[in-house]
């Protein structure tokens, strides 16, 4: 029997959460969450408002947010605070960061679009290369977008 009422051993909360019991130690390990002593086993005991925990973690990885971000999270409202004002700008910088990498692909597909409109079969000298294509280094515009492929280094240069 448990030491305290309402008190749930890691195997209860693995099987109500969905979660492994290997990664609820890992964010008890990382402070996440909060263990309530240990049954007399050694397994550790949560209360029931680890569940509340484990969906705030999970929808906060879910928008990108890292385990030491979360943890910092986890902190502010523990001390009795709305951690709200910080996520927000954490928010709004993974919001600016998506940006950047929408665009960083955008330039590849464009890139990956212009080599395969060139795309050859059979290279003219084909024990000079393993794929033309893909040798070819990349010519850009000002803005940014592909205006030729130039050939990465030429053989003739020797």
């Amino acid at each position: 029997m448990l030491a305290q009422e309402g008190l749930k051993q890691i195997g209860s909360v693995a099987k109500q959460s969905g979660l492994p019991i290997k990664t609820i130690r890992y964010y008890d390990e990382l402070g996440l969450l909060k263990t309530f002593g240990r049954t007399e086993g050694n397994y550790r005991l949560f209360n029931s408002d680890v569940f509340v925990r484990l969906r705030f973690i999970k929808r906060a990885q879910s928008l990108g947010l890292s385990l030491l971000e979360i943890k910092e999270f986890l902190e502010v409202h523990d001390r009795g605070d709305l951690p709200c004002d910080r996520i927000k700008v954490k928010l709004e910088d993974k919001l600016e960061e998506i940006e950047q990498q929408i665009q960083q692909l955008q330039i590849l597909k464009q890139e990956l679009k212009g080599l395969l409109s060139g795309w050859k079969t059979i290279p003219e000298h084909p024990e000079e290369t393993i794929c033309p294509i893909i040798e070819q280094v990349p010519s850009y515009s000002v803005s940014g977008t592909l205006t030729q492929s130039i050939p990465f280094f030429s053989t003739n240069d020797a």
